[in-house]
């Protein structure tokens, strides 16, 4: 019973310490993720056409 009973206090206190929530930092957070969406799917396109250029120039040897 007493390790339920730390843990719920230390569940409070975390509730306690943590109740305001920054908006911008949340928007900060996703547009950057969005960046990194947006940059992955960039290269995995060049990557994908430069394959297809290269088995192209390949098959036409």
């Amino acid at each position: 019973m007493r390790y339920g009973r730390d843990e719920q206090v230390n569940q409070e206190e975390t509730f306690k310490v943590s109740q305001k929530v920054d908006l911008n930092d949340l928007m900060k957070k996703v547009r950057d993720q969005e960046k990194k969406s947006k940059r992955a799917s960039v290269y995995l396109s060049a990557l994908a056409i430069s394959a297809f250029a290269v088995f192209g120039i390949i098959l036409t040897l």
